[in-house]
């Protein structure tokens, strides 16, 4: 059952949340950008119900997080693949693997899926980076800041942050 939605609020977070929907669509997004793309695999992979993953694919789809392309005539198949918008969701889903990674969310064996650079084989992680000057940045070091789809809500929120 989905929950209200988060349309209207200016927040970039929000606006992501509410594209991607719920719990099942980024187990989802995660099947489709390690390259599964058939509904059947997408199926076995999430052991989620027929209905529930009908409905996810739809609501990705709607919001251009992933195209259906036909495969197959006769009977028609389809395949689920990730959009450009739909490619960029998966720094969301690295951030999530890095954190629970981190803190040993799914136990002690270790990380169950490694994130590597495909031309030297090491490691990588999300960081963050400045724009201008290409240095990496320490999380204690960022602070938020209104930008100009701001409302007074955000501003607020900014206004709190800075009183801390």
């Amino acid at each position: 059952m989905r929950s209200k939605s988060f349309e209207g609020m200016a927040c970039s977070i929000a606006g992501v949340l509410d594209a991607v929907g719920d719990r099942w669509a980024v187990l989802i997004l995660r099947d489709l950008s390690l390259g599964l793309s058939k509904y059947e695999d997408l199926r076995k992979s999430t052991d989620v119900t027929h209905a529930t993953l009908s409905d996810r694919l739809k609501h990705l789809e709607e919001n251009e997080l992933i195209e259906r392309r036909r495969y197959q005539s006769r009977p028609d198949r389809y395949e689920y693949l990730l959009t450009r918008k739909g490619g960029d969701i998966i720094l969301v889903l690295q951030a999530l693997a890095q954190v629970g990674d981190k803190w040993a969310i799914t136990g002690d064996a270790g990380p169950p899926l490694k994130f590597i650079n495909g031309n030297s084989g090491r490691p990588v992680k999300l960081a963050l980076v400045d724009i201008k000057s290409g240095e990496m940045v320490r999380l204690r070091d960022v602070r938020p800041q209104a930008g100009p789809g701001a409302d007074e809500l955000v501003r607020w929120r900014v206004a709190t942050f800075d009183q801390r």
